[in-house]
């Protein structure tokens, strides 16, 4: 196995928030919900958990209508996420330069 494989992060879901984060300053938490399919309590859950190994940051904000949270990587976890993705790339580009 490649040593920057993260299994941590090779949860489908903990990976599609990641990916989904990547390309961005702050997400809405409805819009990772919706981008990954899932609901509030298991997003909430794979959200408390990055942010527990410190690769996410929550912000919640009060406006005069709504509480928003909002979700954003951190320094570690964006280095984590690059990581892990050459990792996988390594990994797929072996496979498939392999004779059939």
């Amino acid at each position: 196995m490649d040593p920057e494989f993260d299994e941590f992060l090779h949860v489908p879901a903990r990976l599609s928030i990641l990916a989904l984060l990547a390309p961005a300053e702050w997400v809405d938490f409805a819009f990772l919900r919706d981008g990954i399919g899932t609901s509030d309590s298991a997003l909430s859950k794979q959200v408390s958990a990055l942010a527990g190994e410190g690769y996410v940051e929550v912000r919640k904000d009060q406006d005069r209508r709504a509480r928003r949270t909002h979700v954003r990587l951190t320094p570690q976890g964006r280095a984590a996420f690059r990581r892990h993705a050459a990792a996988l790339r390594r990994i797929a580009s072996a496979a498939l330069h392999t004779p059939e």
